[in-house]
């Protein structure tokens, strides 16, 4: 998984994707999501790190299945909530 930690004035923010789809383009019903390197960044982590990272994110944008798996088990994505774009999948949470 590759993921990115950034501090903003609404917290910390964790942008995570599975590695394969770095670098792709998702589209699907009108939407079209292109994971970037600039965005989630370039570093693989391993399990446990993106675990302790999105149990601390206040804000959290998720591309593909194990980053919604890993947050769905962390408790801050809902299954219900996670958009299918394409052959991948998106969620973002927000905690307030």
């Amino acid at each position: 998984m590759i993921l990115t930690e950034r501090r903003t004035p609404k917290g910390v923010l964790v942008a995570a994707c599975d590695t394969e789809v770095l670098g792709e383009t998702f589209e699907a019903d009108g939407i079209s999501l292109t994971v970037t390197e600039e965005f989630y960044g370039s570093d693989p982590v391993d399990l446990a790190t993106a675990r302790d990272a999105l149990a601390r994110a206040d804000v959290a944008n998720l591309v593909g299945h194990l980053a919604i798996e890993v947050a769905v088990d962390v408790g801050i994505v809902d299954e219900a909530n996670v958009l299918e774009v394409g052959e991948t999948v998106h969620a973002q949470a927000l905690r307030m």
